[in-house]
């Protein structure tokens, strides 16, 4: 009787502690441009949701991204994506110095500078965004030009802080979510 006690302990156990190593969290972001809100227009920015998958073959669009037409929150499916990796789906590149688009390189000229903060720590001029590991629920305020400190505030502070609410919920179709561990899952991973 005792064996069988613990044997169901552990099965019990495993059954709340599974976890399938899905990765899937969110971050939030905004680009200005000479105090511009980029708006990330075009189905190009967007994986569709059907692509989301969580495999060893995973592209490196499949591991960061945006869908849904939500420009302002970051889909992260594997370990430490960085930044630069975002912004390298999106067709961005980001240095310490410059941000260039599809069409236009922007960089420091002395009067124009990128500003760089991240979690309202300003890294500008001390650090490239696109080594940094993208953290759950970061916010992260790319901003080019003559900005005044007043202006990157109120510029920070427009980002939103959704990357918590799409945490709690399951992502669409076929992205694993936070609920993503199903019952029949759990069950089967019990021995």
């Amino acid at each position: 009787m005792g064996l069988l006690l613990g044997a169901l302990t552990i099965l019990a156990i495993r059954f709340v502690t599974y976890d399938a190593g899905h990765v899937h969290y969110h971050a939030n972001f905004a680009v200005y441009i000479n105090g511009k809100r980029e708006e990330f227009k075009g189905s190009t920015y967007y994986e569709e949701v059907t692509a989301c998958k969580a495999s060893e073959q995973m592209t490196p669009e499949d591991r960061v991204h945006m869908h849904g037409n939500i420009n302002d929150v970051v889909h992260v499916h594997d370990s430490a994506v960085t930044w630069g990796a975002f912004f390298e789906n999106l067709g961005w590149s980001v240095g310490k110095e410059f941000i260039h688009n599809r069409d236009v390189l922007y960089q420091n000229n002395g009067k124009n500078i990128l500003h760089i903060n991240l979690n309202d720590q300003d890294l500008t001029g001390i650090s490239s965004i696109s080594d940094k590991v993208i953290g759950d629920e970061d916010r992260l305020l790319l901003s080019f030009g003559d900005i005044s400190g007043e202006e990157l505030k109120k510029e920070f502070q427009s980002i939103t802080s959704l990357a918590h609410a799409q945490n709690v919920k399951p992502d669409p179709a076929s992205c694993s979510g936070a609920n993503g561990t199903t019952l029949s899952e759990r069950l089967r991973n019990l021995f």
